[in-house]
């Protein structure tokens, strides 16, 4: 049976009542890049398309080997099996894919690519779960921008949303809108001022409707030398910035995008700033409140220390199941070279890993995500056994299964983080038909009757 021995270590004979102890997350390096067709420096994070499969994108190799490559489409399964999907020709295609991919409703995957194109100022393109690319638009630099730095986002609507880093009308950068055929909308162009000035991230869709999302400089002080912005976008491209970094305790020069909790707010990391100001800090995690007012908040939480808690986020965070969100600080650590870290909503950072420039990696940009089995994945930027990055896994433990007594039933009970289990039973822990009793939905308990002989259950991740 699949994950037999994961599966087993939360068997519980239903008389014990004794509850499984958790472990700590285990770090599992899963494959590393060559510079050859697999591709090399994967700048982007990586997605889970509804196939179970692991997409992401490296910013060099392919075709071409190491650094004279244009970057490379990859899928990998949660087991580290790899397969080459598509290297760039610096034609047409693009080159230089830089951000996430995202499955649209169609079923196909969409992304864009820094440079290349009919104007040699980047791509917006699709490629099938199969690898069958086609480019959909090459950016005009003086009318819909350039260089796109980040991936997309399918808003409720149904359109693609996302931002260009540089050109438009004043150069500072666009946020633009397109079909799934390719039809391409400039949204609105960035003038350097209040509202920010090169939008790196790409944009997040939240449950109010807006769209919103970072640049990196701009805001209270102009163009080039602000220190960031926060704004907010409707899917018409009426346009309101709301928060202007200082360079002080809010943080600096955000190069990720943001996240929506469960609760409603938005969550981020800005590279620089903190308690230390300015660029001479090691960067922030902050929370954006967008309800219960007309304007949104922007609280500082947590100022990095180039500790075991590393420098330098630069990427956005991932929710996982159990509530928590995680990231990845591209260097500090025990080594130097970069965090994986868990932070919960209000700030309270745990350090997961650091990285060794090893098998594991070094320098890792991008964020996480959580694949259907629980675990997280991410990709590091250089390292590995080649030097040209990894992909790794962050293991969870098993969720413990508690039981308690009461009187001729029991009532068996376990933590959020088995969202993704289902609850079994068997009356012979060497039987290989195990019945499911309920989803493990989180923090739901099953009342059951004692019965002889003795029941066995287990939580299992089919």
């Amino acid at each position: 049976m699949k994950n037999q021995a994961k599966q087993l270590l939360v068997v519980l004979a239903l008389l014990a009542g004794i509850p499984l102890a958790g472990a700590q997350t285990t770090f599992i390096p899963l494959y590393s890049f060559t510079g050859g067709h697999d591709g090399a420096l994967p700048q982007a994070g990586l997605m889970q398309a509804s196939d179970g499969y692991l997409y992401g994108a490296t910013k060099f190799g392919g075709i071409s080997n190491n650094f004279s490559g244009y970057g490379a489409i990859f899928r990998i399964t949660t087991n580290g099996v790899f397969t080459s999907l598509y290297s760039f020709t610096n034609g047409n295609d693009g080159a230089y894919p830089y951000g996430s991919l995202v499955q649209a409703s169609d079923g196909n995957l969409y992304g864009t690519a820094l440079r290349g194109g009919t104007n040699g100022a980047g791509t917006v393109f699709r490629i099938t779960t199969n690898g069958v690319f086609m480019p959909l638009y090459s950016f005009i630099p003086a009318h819909d921008g350039a260089n796109p730095e980040s991936g997309l986002v399918q808003a409720g609507d149904g359109y693609l949303y996302g931002t260009a880093d540089q050109g438009g009308t004043n150069s500072f950068g666009t946020v633009f809108r397109i079909t799934t055929n390719g039809v391409l909308a400039s949204l609105y162009s960035f003038t350097g001022g209040n509202d920010g000035a090169d939008p790196f991230a790409g944009l997040v869709s939240a449950g109010d409707g807006y769209l919103y999302g970072t640049t990196l400089y701009g805001g209270i002080s102009n163009g080039l030398t602000g220190y960031g912005t926060v704004f907010r976008i409707t899917t018409n491209g009426v346009f309101t910035p709301f928060h202007s970094f200082t360079g002080g305790y809010d943080g600096a020069n955000p190069q990720a995008g943001l996240t929506q909790a469960g609760d409603g707010n938005l969550y981020g990391t800005t590279e620089y700033g903190g308690i230390s100001n300015n660029l001479s800090g090691y960067g922030t995690f902050f929370r954006i409140l967008i309800s219960g007012g007309p304007t949104p908040f922007l609280a500082p939480l947590y100022s990095f220390t180039n500790g075991n808690d590393g420098r330098y986020p630069l990427a956005g965070l991932v929710q996982a199941g159990d509530g928590n969100l995680y990231g990845t600080a591209n260097e500090g650590g025990a080594d130097g070279d970069g965090v994986v870290f868990r932070i919960t909503a209000n700030g309270v950072l745990t350090p997961l890993y650091s990285f060794t420039d090893g098998n594991d990696g070094r320098y890792p940009t991008a964020g996480l995500v959580q694949a259907g089995d629980g675990n997280l994945y991410g990709t590091a930027y250089e390292g590995g056994t080649n030097g040209d990055g990894t992909v790794f896994k962050i293991a969870f433990p098993p969720p413990a299964l508690n039981v308690s007594s009461l009187g001729n039933q029991s009532v068996l009970f376990w933590p959020a983080s088995a969202y993704n289990y289902v609850l079994q039973s068997a009356t012979n822990l060497a039987s290989p038909n195990w019945v499911t009793v309920s989803n493990a939905m989180p923090i739901i308990g099953v009342t059951v009757t004692n019965s002889s002989p003795a029941q066995y259950f287990r939580l299992a991740n089919p």
